[in-house]
Protein backbone atom coordinates (compact mmCIF):
# COMPACT_ATOMS: atom_id res chain seq x y z
CA UNK A 1 0.00 0.00 0.00
CA UNK A 2 0.97 2.99 -0.95
CA UNK A 3 2.55 5.50 1.88
CA UNK A 4 -0.34 8.16 1.14
CA UNK A 5 -2.88 6.00 1.58
CA UNK A 6 -2.59 5.69 5.42
CA UNK A 7 -3.86 9.09 6.15
CA UNK A 8 -7.08 8.41 4.03
CA UNK A 9 -7.67 4.50 4.72
CA UNK A 10 -7.96 5.65 8.22
CA UNK A 11 -9.63 9.07 8.14
CA UNK A 12 -12.72 9.15 10.48
CA UNK A 13 -16.24 8.31 9.46
CA UNK A 14 -17.55 9.17 12.03
CA UNK A 15 -17.76 12.07 14.55
CA UNK A 16 -17.03 9.63 17.35
CA UNK A 17 -13.75 8.86 15.88
CA UNK A 18 -12.64 12.15 15.69
CA UNK A 19 -9.85 12.68 18.48
CA UNK A 20 -9.38 15.49 20.87
CA UNK A 21 -12.31 17.48 19.19
CA UNK A 22 -14.43 16.93 21.99
CA UNK A 23 -16.09 20.41 22.61
CA UNK A 24 -15.98 21.23 18.22
CA UNK A 25 -18.22 17.30 17.92
CA UNK A 26 -20.17 17.98 20.73
CA UNK A 27 -21.71 21.61 19.30
CA UNK A 28 -22.19 20.14 16.08
CA UNK A 29 -24.36 16.82 17.20
CA UNK A 30 -26.61 19.90 19.23
CA UNK A 31 -26.87 22.13 16.15
CA UNK A 32 -27.60 18.61 13.91
CA UNK A 33 -30.16 16.99 16.63
CA UNK A 34 -32.00 20.58 17.56
CA UNK A 35 -31.92 21.01 13.36
CA UNK A 36 -30.29 24.13 13.92
CA UNK A 37 -27.80 24.51 11.22
CA UNK A 38 -26.27 27.89 10.45
CA UNK A 39 -25.72 28.51 6.92
CA UNK A 40 -21.47 29.11 7.57
CA UNK A 41 -19.10 27.87 9.21
CA UNK A 42 -15.54 28.68 9.87
CA UNK A 43 -13.03 25.64 11.33
CA UNK A 44 -9.96 27.43 12.75
CA UNK A 45 -7.03 25.63 13.88
CA UNK A 46 -3.63 24.01 13.05
CA UNK A 47 -3.16 22.11 10.35
CA UNK A 48 -3.75 18.41 10.41
CA UNK A 49 -6.24 19.09 13.32
CA UNK A 50 -9.39 17.35 11.47
CA UNK A 51 -10.81 20.67 10.21
CA UNK A 52 -11.74 19.54 6.44
CA UNK A 53 -12.64 15.93 7.71
CA UNK A 54 -14.86 17.24 10.32
CA UNK A 55 -16.11 19.41 7.41
CA UNK A 56 -16.70 16.09 5.27
CA UNK A 57 -18.30 14.63 8.59
CA UNK A 58 -21.01 17.50 8.86
CA UNK A 59 -21.88 17.23 5.27
CA UNK A 60 -22.30 13.89 5.25
CA UNK A 61 -24.67 13.99 8.67
CA UNK A 62 -26.82 16.69 6.54
CA UNK A 63 -27.02 14.51 3.57
CA UNK A 64 -27.40 11.57 5.32
CA UNK A 65 -30.42 9.42 4.13
CA UNK A 66 -31.04 7.15 6.62
CA UNK A 67 -30.31 9.16 9.55
CA UNK A 68 -32.99 9.19 12.22
CA UNK A 69 -34.24 12.94 13.71
CA UNK A 70 -32.91 11.67 16.84
CA UNK A 71 -29.20 10.38 15.53
CA UNK A 72 -26.46 13.07 14.91
CA UNK A 73 -24.12 9.95 13.11
CA UNK A 74 -24.14 9.47 9.72
CA UNK A 75 -25.10 5.88 8.27
CA UNK A 76 -22.47 5.42 6.29
CA UNK A 77 -24.42 3.32 4.04
CA UNK A 78 -26.56 5.12 2.01
CA UNK A 79 -25.74 6.29 -1.32
CA UNK A 80 -25.07 9.97 -0.47
CA UNK A 81 -22.65 9.04 2.18
CA UNK A 82 -21.20 6.84 -0.09
CA UNK A 83 -20.12 8.86 -2.69
CA UNK A 84 -19.42 11.57 -0.13
CA UNK A 85 -16.71 9.05 1.20
CA UNK A 86 -16.24 8.15 -2.13
CA UNK A 87 -14.86 12.06 -3.00
CA UNK A 88 -17.67 11.62 -6.06
CA UNK A 89 -20.68 13.36 -4.26
CA UNK A 90 -22.17 16.51 -6.61
CA UNK A 91 -23.68 18.11 -3.80
CA UNK A 92 -20.13 18.27 -2.11
CA UNK A 93 -17.90 20.72 -3.37
CA UNK A 94 -14.62 20.81 -2.30
CA UNK A 95 -12.09 24.17 -3.13
CA UNK A 96 -8.76 25.00 -2.64
CA UNK A 97 -8.72 28.66 -1.91
CA UNK A 98 -4.56 28.35 -2.12
CA UNK A 99 -4.47 27.47 -6.07
CA UNK A 100 -8.55 29.14 -6.81
CA UNK A 101 -8.50 32.39 -4.93
CA UNK A 102 -9.58 34.58 -7.14
CA UNK A 103 -12.36 36.94 -7.97
CA UNK A 104 -13.11 34.56 -11.31
CA UNK A 105 -12.95 31.61 -8.97
CA UNK A 106 -15.31 33.12 -6.68
CA UNK A 107 -17.74 34.39 -9.47
CA UNK A 108 -17.57 30.42 -10.77
CA UNK A 109 -18.80 29.22 -7.28
CA UNK A 110 -21.58 31.71 -7.25
CA UNK A 111 -22.85 30.47 -10.60
CA UNK A 112 -22.81 26.89 -9.44
CA UNK A 113 -24.88 28.40 -6.18
CA UNK A 114 -27.47 28.61 -8.23
CA UNK A 115 -28.33 25.46 -9.17
CA UNK A 116 -30.25 23.28 -5.78
CA UNK A 117 -28.05 19.96 -4.83
CA UNK A 118 -28.69 17.31 -7.53
CA UNK A 119 -29.58 14.21 -5.35
CA UNK A 120 -29.52 15.49 -1.21
CA UNK A 121 -30.51 17.67 1.10
CA UNK A 122 -27.57 20.23 1.21
CA UNK A 123 -25.46 21.41 -1.14
CA UNK A 124 -22.49 22.46 0.63
CA UNK A 125 -19.19 24.21 -0.20
CA UNK A 126 -15.62 23.34 1.75
CA UNK A 127 -13.35 26.14 1.08
CA UNK A 128 -9.60 25.16 2.43
CA UNK A 129 -7.13 27.72 3.25
CA UNK A 130 -9.65 29.92 3.82
CA UNK A 131 -7.53 33.08 4.60
CA UNK A 132 -5.73 32.78 1.10
CA UNK A 133 -8.56 34.41 -1.12
CA UNK A 134 -8.15 37.36 -2.32
CA UNK A 135 -9.90 40.96 -0.72
CA UNK A 136 -11.89 40.99 -3.98
CA UNK A 137 -12.63 37.66 -3.81
CA UNK A 138 -13.79 37.86 -0.43
CA UNK A 139 -15.95 40.88 -1.42
CA UNK A 140 -17.75 38.82 -3.86
CA UNK A 141 -17.95 35.66 -1.32
CA UNK A 142 -19.29 38.36 1.03
CA UNK A 143 -22.35 38.85 -1.03
CA UNK A 144 -23.49 35.29 -1.35
CA UNK A 145 -22.99 34.28 2.33
CA UNK A 146 -25.22 37.07 3.26
CA UNK A 147 -28.27 35.91 1.12
CA UNK A 148 -27.77 32.30 0.25
CA UNK A 149 -30.28 30.06 -0.58
CA UNK A 150 -31.84 27.63 1.76
CA UNK A 151 -30.06 24.83 0.25
CA UNK A 152 -26.47 25.99 0.47
CA UNK A 153 -23.93 25.46 3.50
CA UNK A 154 -20.81 26.79 3.42
CA UNK A 155 -17.95 25.66 5.33
CA UNK A 156 -14.38 28.00 5.43
CA UNK A 157 -11.25 26.06 7.00
CA UNK A 158 -8.44 28.06 7.65
CA UNK A 159 -5.42 27.46 9.95
CA UNK A 160 -5.15 31.80 9.66
CA UNK A 161 -8.56 32.70 10.89
CA UNK A 162 -7.07 36.30 11.30
CA UNK A 163 -6.70 36.47 8.09
CA UNK A 164 -9.90 36.64 7.13
CA UNK A 165 -11.99 39.91 7.12
CA UNK A 166 -14.11 40.78 10.32
CA UNK A 167 -17.15 41.19 7.13
CA UNK A 168 -16.70 37.52 6.64
CA UNK A 169 -16.00 36.86 10.23
CA UNK A 170 -19.60 38.35 11.44
CA UNK A 171 -21.39 35.85 9.00
CA UNK A 172 -20.03 32.16 9.91
CA UNK A 173 -20.31 30.08 13.15
CA UNK A 174 -17.12 30.24 14.27
CA UNK A 175 -15.48 26.43 15.53
CA UNK A 176 -11.67 25.92 16.97
CA UNK A 177 -9.91 22.96 16.67
CA UNK A 178 -7.43 21.99 19.44
CA UNK A 179 -3.79 20.86 18.18
CA UNK A 180 -3.13 17.54 18.67
CA UNK A 181 -0.87 16.35 21.60
CA UNK A 182 1.40 13.69 21.63
CA UNK A 183 -0.39 11.16 23.09
CA UNK A 184 -3.16 11.28 21.02
CA UNK A 185 -1.40 10.72 17.76
CA UNK A 186 0.74 7.54 19.10
CA UNK A 187 -2.33 6.12 19.99
CA UNK A 188 -3.80 6.38 16.96
CA UNK A 189 -0.04 5.48 15.24
CA UNK A 190 -0.23 2.42 17.11
CA UNK A 191 -4.00 1.36 16.28
CA UNK A 192 -2.74 1.83 12.82
CA UNK A 193 0.63 -0.47 13.31
CA UNK A 194 -1.79 -2.95 14.60
CA UNK A 195 -4.35 -2.92 12.04
CA UNK A 196 -1.27 -3.38 9.71
CA UNK A 197 0.93 -5.59 11.14
CA UNK A 198 3.55 -3.13 12.07
CA UNK A 199 6.40 -3.60 14.28
CA UNK A 200 7.15 -0.97 16.00
CA UNK A 201 9.34 0.78 18.76
CA UNK A 202 7.27 3.07 21.25
CA UNK A 203 10.60 5.78 21.06
CA UNK A 204 9.92 5.49 16.56
CA UNK A 205 6.24 6.58 17.30
CA UNK A 206 6.86 9.22 19.73
CA UNK A 207 9.08 10.73 17.57
CA UNK A 208 6.75 10.32 14.51
CA UNK A 209 4.52 12.62 16.78
CA UNK A 210 6.57 15.14 17.51
CA UNK A 211 8.24 15.69 14.79
CA UNK A 212 4.40 16.20 12.91
CA UNK A 213 3.88 18.95 15.78
CA UNK A 214 0.40 18.18 15.93
CA UNK A 215 -0.95 17.11 12.67
CA UNK A 216 -2.07 13.60 12.14
CA UNK A 217 -2.31 13.87 8.82
CA UNK A 218 1.36 14.34 8.72
CA UNK A 219 2.09 11.94 11.17
CA UNK A 220 -0.23 9.14 9.61
CA UNK A 221 1.77 9.51 5.50
CA UNK A 222 5.15 9.69 7.67
CA UNK A 223 4.52 5.98 9.30
CA UNK A 224 3.05 5.04 5.81
CA UNK A 225 6.57 6.00 4.29
CA UNK A 226 8.46 4.74 6.93
CA UNK A 227 6.99 1.30 6.99
CA UNK A 228 7.44 0.68 3.43
CA UNK A 229 11.42 1.74 3.61
CA UNK A 230 11.52 -0.20 7.35
CA UNK A 231 10.00 -3.41 5.66
CA UNK A 232 6.79 -3.15 8.05
CA UNK A 233 9.11 -2.56 10.94
CA UNK A 234 9.90 1.00 12.14
CA UNK A 235 12.72 1.73 14.71
CA UNK A 236 14.13 4.30 16.40
CA UNK A 237 17.33 4.55 14.57
CA UNK A 238 15.00 4.26 11.45
CA UNK A 239 12.90 7.51 12.31
CA UNK A 240 16.05 9.51 12.60
CA UNK A 241 17.86 8.01 9.58
CA UNK A 242 14.70 9.45 7.50
CA UNK A 243 13.89 12.58 9.08
CA UNK A 244 16.82 13.77 11.09
CA UNK A 245 14.60 14.18 14.57
CA UNK A 246 17.27 14.32 17.30
CA UNK A 247 15.61 12.00 20.01
CA UNK A 248 15.41 13.27 23.67
CA UNK A 249 18.39 11.96 25.02
CA UNK A 250 20.73 14.22 22.65
CA UNK A 251 19.05 17.26 23.30
CA UNK A 252 19.28 16.28 26.85
CA UNK A 253 22.88 16.03 26.52
CA UNK A 254 23.09 18.89 24.42
CA UNK A 255 21.22 21.10 27.21
CA UNK A 256 23.71 19.22 29.54
CA UNK A 257 26.48 21.39 27.76
CA UNK A 258 24.74 24.20 28.13
CA UNK A 259 24.04 24.42 31.23
CA UNK A 260 27.63 23.42 32.56
CA UNK A 261 29.27 25.88 29.92
CA UNK A 262 31.35 23.13 28.25
CA UNK A 263 31.70 24.50 24.86
CA UNK A 264 34.05 21.81 23.26
CA UNK A 265 32.00 19.07 23.95
CA UNK A 266 29.19 21.27 22.82
CA UNK A 267 30.77 21.67 19.57
CA UNK A 268 31.68 18.51 19.16
CA UNK A 269 28.00 17.38 19.61
CA UNK A 270 27.25 19.90 17.16
CA UNK A 271 29.60 18.30 14.82
CA UNK A 272 28.84 14.79 15.71
CA UNK A 273 25.17 15.25 14.45
CA UNK A 274 26.20 17.35 11.70
CA UNK A 275 28.17 15.43 10.42
CA UNK A 276 25.37 11.89 10.92
CA UNK A 277 22.87 13.63 8.94
CA UNK A 278 20.81 15.57 10.99
CA UNK A 279 18.69 18.46 10.24
CA UNK A 280 20.06 21.24 12.13
CA UNK A 281 16.47 22.80 11.66
CA UNK A 282 15.22 20.08 13.31
CA UNK A 283 17.40 20.03 16.30
CA UNK A 284 17.43 23.55 16.62
CA UNK A 285 13.77 23.48 16.94
CA UNK A 286 13.79 20.30 18.99
CA UNK A 287 16.29 22.49 21.45
CA UNK A 288 13.72 25.19 21.66
CA UNK A 289 11.13 23.17 22.38
CA UNK A 290 13.17 21.27 24.87
CA UNK A 291 14.21 24.57 26.52
CA UNK A 292 10.78 25.72 26.86
CA UNK A 293 9.46 22.71 28.75
CA UNK A 294 12.47 23.62 31.35
CA UNK A 295 11.10 26.95 31.41
CA UNK A 296 7.87 26.27 32.30
CA UNK A 297 8.96 24.47 35.32
CA UNK A 298 11.24 27.38 36.18
CA UNK A 299 8.24 30.00 36.16
CA UNK A 300 6.12 27.48 38.20
CA UNK A 301 6.63 23.71 38.74
CA UNK A 302 3.18 22.98 38.72
CA UNK A 303 3.12 23.78 35.16
CA UNK A 304 4.21 20.00 34.65
CA UNK A 305 1.21 19.10 34.18
CA UNK A 306 1.51 21.11 30.54
CA UNK A 307 4.21 18.69 29.63
CA UNK A 308 2.83 15.61 30.97
CA UNK A 309 1.13 14.28 27.87
CA UNK A 310 4.19 14.71 25.78
CA UNK A 311 6.90 13.50 28.52
CA UNK A 312 7.44 10.02 30.00
CA UNK A 313 7.74 10.49 34.40
CA UNK A 314 11.36 9.19 33.56
CA UNK A 315 11.98 12.34 30.69
CA UNK A 316 9.85 14.71 33.15
CA UNK A 317 12.19 14.03 36.09
CA UNK A 318 15.03 14.98 33.77
CA UNK A 319 13.66 18.09 32.84
CA UNK A 320 12.76 18.96 36.32
CA UNK A 321 16.89 18.21 37.62
CA UNK A 322 17.95 20.68 34.31
CA UNK A 323 15.94 23.51 35.53
CA UNK A 324 17.26 23.38 39.01
CA UNK A 325 20.52 23.84 37.35
CA UNK A 326 20.08 27.00 35.29
CA UNK A 327 18.66 30.56 36.19
CA UNK A 328 15.57 31.71 34.50
CA UNK A 329 17.41 34.57 33.44
CA UNK A 330 20.26 32.81 31.35
CA UNK A 331 17.74 30.48 30.47
CA UNK A 332 15.35 33.36 28.88
CA UNK A 333 18.78 34.50 27.27
CA UNK A 334 19.44 31.33 25.50
CA UNK A 335 15.50 30.71 24.19
CA UNK A 336 16.00 34.33 22.33
CA UNK A 337 19.05 33.82 20.69
CA UNK A 338 18.24 30.26 19.33
CA UNK A 339 15.09 32.02 18.11
CA UNK A 340 17.04 34.21 15.96
CA UNK A 341 19.49 30.78 14.77
CA UNK A 342 16.55 29.53 13.62
CA UNK A 343 16.38 31.67 10.75
CA UNK A 344 19.78 31.90 10.53
CA UNK A 345 19.83 28.24 9.64
CA UNK A 346 17.98 28.57 6.46
CA UNK A 347 20.74 30.65 5.22
CA UNK A 348 24.00 29.90 6.43
CA UNK A 349 26.45 28.68 3.60
CA UNK A 350 27.94 26.71 6.47
CA UNK A 351 24.93 24.72 8.06
CA UNK A 352 26.61 24.01 11.49
CA UNK A 353 28.16 27.58 11.58
CA UNK A 354 25.53 29.38 13.20
CA UNK A 355 24.79 26.71 15.87
CA UNK A 356 28.90 26.65 16.75
CA UNK A 357 28.67 30.50 16.92
CA UNK A 358 26.12 30.34 19.79
CA UNK A 359 28.53 28.13 21.69
CA UNK A 360 31.31 30.86 21.57
CA UNK A 361 29.05 33.57 22.23
CA UNK A 362 27.92 34.87 26.02
CA UNK A 363 26.12 32.02 26.84
CA UNK A 364 29.38 30.07 27.66
CA UNK A 365 31.69 32.14 29.00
Amino acid sequence: MSHLVFYRKYRPQLFSEVINQKNVINTLKNAILKKEIAHAFLFAGPRGSGKTTVARLLAKALNCLNREDNEFEPCNNCSSCLSINSGHSLDVIEIDAASNRGIDDIRNLRENIKFPPSSSRYKVFIIDEAHQITKDAFNALLKTLEEPPSYVIFILATTEPDKLPLTILSRVQRYDFKKLNAVDIINRLKTICQKENINYEEEALRLIALYSEGGLRDAESLLGQLSVIGDRNITKDLVEEIIGVVNFEKVKKFVDYIIKKNKEKAIEFLNEIYENGYDLEIFNKELLGYLRKILLLKISPSLAQLLEKDLTEEELKDIFKQSSLIEISYLERIIKRLIEIQSQLKRSPIPVLPLELFVSEEFFQ
